[in-house]
C-alpha cells in the first residue's frame, strides 16, 4: 500500500510498560548462569510468562523443565521468577544441586509475610488466582492449611476461617488493583481485626502498568496488551483498560496475532505490554502497524521506573583437592 493511501492510525504509548525489575533480573540470572557454566542450565517452569523470552534462552542454551526428577544431579537449575515452594530448595539441596533462586524480591517479602503470620498463629487469606505459580509457590512457604485462597469478592463473602480473631490477609503481586481493594474491603467488613501486609503486596510495576492504561483508555478506541495468554499481570492490563473506559481490548503475544479486520476505521489506538513482555514485541507492532497505517506515535508516560534488583551469585562447585605425595 502507497504511503499516501495509508489511513492516519494514532498509536497512545503506555509507559512504564514492559519488563519490571524483577523480571529482568530472572532473565539475567539464566544469562549469568549460561556465560559462567556454559550451556546447558536446566530452569525449572517458564523463567517468566513469555514464550519469546523462553525461546530467546532456549537458544542460549537454556533447559526448561518441569520438575527438579528433569534436572541430572550434576546440572545447575534455576528457579523461576514467580517461585516455589520451600519442597523445592529442600529437594534441591538433598540431591545436591546447584541452584539458584529468581524469585522476584517483592514476590519473596510476601513469602516472608506469610511465614510471619503463620508463626504468629494467624491463617492467612491470599487473594489470588488458583494454579497460578506465583500463588502455589506462596501458600507452599507454610504448612497446608494456613492459608486459605480467595479469589473473588463471593469468597471473600464466604469464607470460614478456623478462628475469626486470628486473621491476616496477603495477595498476589500480580493482581487487578480495582478488584483487590474490592475483595479487601469485604475481608475489613467481615474481619475488622485481620492484619495486612506492612507494605502493598501487588508490585510498583503492576500498579504503575495499570495506571498508565488506565490514563490512555478513555481517548482510544482500541488497547493492545502484548503480553503471553498465561501472564497475570497482562490479562489485567486488559481488564484495566475495559474498565478505564476503552470499547475493547485485547492480549496479544505479538504483532502476528493482530486481528487487521479490528482495526478497520480504527484511528486512536493504545498499546502497551505486560511486565513479562520484552520492547522489541511493542516495536514489532508498531512496524506491523506503518505497513498499513500512516501512524504517529505518542508516548504518555506517567512515571519513570528506577527499581533494580541485583542478581545473585551464580554457585560453583568446589574445584577437586589434588594431594601430591613426596619422592
Amino acid at each position: 500500500m502507497a504511503a499516501l493511501d495509508r489511513p492516519p492510525l494514532t498509536i497512545l504509548l503506555a509507559g512504564p510498560r514492559g519488563f519490571c525489575a524483577g523480571v529482568d533480573r530472572a532473565i539475567r540470572i539464566v544469562e549469568r548462569a549460561l556465560e559462567e557454566h556454559g550451556p546447558p542450565v536446566y530452569v525449572r517452569h517458564e523463567i517468566v510468562h513469555n514464550r519469546h523470552v523462553v525461546e530467546e534462552l532456549e537458544r542460549k542454551g537454556a533447559v526448561f523443565v518441569d520438575e527438579l526428577d528433569q534436572v541430572p544431579d550434576d546440572g545447575l537449575v534455576v528457579f523461576s521468577a514467580h517461585g516455589v515452594p520451600k519442597s523445592v530448595p529442600a529437594e534441591a539441596r538433598r540431591r545436591r544441586l546447584l541452584h539458584v533462586d529468581a524469585t522476584c524480591p517483592l514476590v519473596s517479602k510476601v513469602h516472608r509475610e506469610v511465614e510471619r503470620h503463620h508463626a504468629a498463629g494467624r491463617t492467612v487469606l491470599l487473594v489470588g488466582h488458583a494454579g497460578h505459580p506465583e500463588v502455589e509457590g506462596t501458600m507452599g512457604q507454610v504448612p497446608e492449611g494456613s492459608v486459605i485462597l480467595i479469589e473473588t469478592v463471593e469468597d471473600a463473602e464466604r469464607v470460614a476461617p478456623p478462628d475469626p480473631c486470628r486473621l491476616a490477609w496477603s495477595t498476589q503481586t500480580t493482581l487487578s488493583v480495582t478488584d483487590t481493594a474490592a475483595i479487601v474491603a469485604v475481608l475489613q467488613r467481615r474481619f475488622p481485626g485481620i492484619e495486612g501486609p506492612r507494605g502493598e503486596d501487588i508490585c510498583y510495576a503492576t500498579t504503575n502498568r495499570q495506571r498508565a492504561v488506565a490514563a490512555i483508555a478513555p481517548e482510544v478506541q482500541l488497547f493492545l496488551v502484548v503480553g503471553a495468554a498465561n501472564s497475570s499481570n497482562s490479562r489485567r492490563l486488559v481488564e484495566r483498560a475495559l474498565e478505564a473506559g476503552c470499547p475493547r481490548a485485547r492480549l496479544i503475544a505479538d504483532a502476528a496475532a493482530i486481528d487487521w479486520a479490528e482495526l478497520a476505521g480504527v484511528r486512536r489506538i493504545g498499546l502497551t505490554a505486560g511486565a513479562s513482555a520484552p520492547e522489541i514485541l511493542v516495536e514489532g507492532v508498531i512496524e506491523a502497524c506503518r505497513g498499513r497505517f500512516a501512524v504517529t506515535v505518542e508516548e504518555r508516560r506517567l512515571v519513570e521506573e528506577r527499581v533494580t534488583f541485583k542478581p545473585p551469585p551464580i554457585p560453583r562447585r568446589p574445584e577437586p583437592v589434588i594431594s601430591r605425595s613426596d619422592g
